[in-house]
């Protein structure tokens, strides 16, 4: 039950982040029981707990870490750190030169092989191991500008960390074995751009090889559940439409382009294409194997954690 203290800080951050008062509700059915369960993890183990939180774009992920960090925070005096797989992306220079030396399509960032992912481990060992009270710079990627920001404007945490929670939508991903499921295209993008499989074996090889040092890590692996890829892809477009609406929309025919990279509809479909292989083998793989599984209904509304029993 949410008491008055904590219900104080619930809706202010639902006034900062524009959310529904309903919002509310979610907080008492899903987060809380979160933190409560990461709590107890911590007791248990006695040491820093890293938290992993799966879900595909639009499910909602950073809403649900922001809370829950604060929760964490506020409620039960734990000192938590937050880092997302997508503020380690390569700077867009280092994703040029990947293309140019392994596979156009890795331009493109999300997919595992466009990460820093040593970059996370450094990250994550500093905040475990800091001594009170010292700094540690936390990466920040710019998705309008595509490109990292510059290291004197990241964000900074004072550790060390009781609890480190790490989301990204492919975090937790497994390689595929199955040399033929990989060599068939699963969509146009992988028909058309990839026929001979490079860019698909490059990133399944970096799922078995760095992320897979990475990711294990992690103590408990928490999975938003989306009830399908056609919703990731409506959810995705509807980010879009939002970040352009803050920055003035995408640029017109003949207009020169703006600072920030805004994706029409199309755009947006085609770079969904990158993650669906991914996308669609966590949604049918992962639930059997996270230790909790959150569904996240068509309206965003996210259900009660489902915990697998230790």
């Amino acid at each position: 039950m949410i008491d008055q203290p904590l219900l104080k800080t619930v809706q202010a951050l639902i006034a900062q982040e524009a959310l529904p008062q309903s919002y509310v509700n979610t907080v008492e059915q899903t987060i809380l029981p979160l933190a409560e369960y990461v709590i107890d993890l911590r007791r248990n183990r006695q040491g820093p707990v890293i938290v992993g939180l799966h879900g595909a774009q639009g499910t909602g992920k950073s809403t649900l870490v922001l809370f829950l960090k604060r929760l964490l925070q506020e409620h039960f005096h734990c000192r938590t750190a937050s880092l997302s797989l997508d503020d380690l992306y390569l700077t867009r220079a280092e994703r040029e030169q990947l293309a140019d030396r392994v596979h156009p399509l890795l331009v493109t960032r999300g997919v595992p092989g466009t990460h820093d992912v040593d970059l996370g481990q450094q990250v994550v060992d500093r905040l475990l191991v800091a001594k009170k009270d010292e700094c540690v710079s936390l990466p920040a990627f710019d998705k309008a500008t595509d490109d990292r920001q510059p290291e004197d404007r990241w964000p900074v945490f004072d550790g060390p960390a009781d609890v480190v929670l790490l989301e990204g939508w492919c975090l937790g991903a497994v390689p595929v074995e199955d040399a033929g499921e990989l060599a068939n295209p699963v969509n146009a993008l992988e028909l058309a751009e990839d026929p001979d499989g490079v860019w698909r074996e490059y990133v399944n090889e970096c799922l078995r090889s760095r992320y897979r040092v990475f990711f294990d890590r992690i103590d408990v692996l928490i999975m938003l559940k989306a009830p399908s890829m056609e919703c990731v892809l409506e959810w995705r477009t509807l980010q879009e439409h939002k970040l352009a609406a803050r920055h003035g929309g995408a640029p017109k025919e003949g207009e020169a382009a703006k600072p920030v990279r805004i994706m029409s509809d199309d755009e947006v479909a085609r770079f969904i294409m990158h993650y669906e292989r991914i996308t669609r083998r966590c949604l049918a793989e992962m639930p059997s194997r996270a230790d909790a599984v959150i569904d996240v209904a068509e309206d965003h509304c996210l259900g009660r954690p489902v915990f697998k029993k230790r």
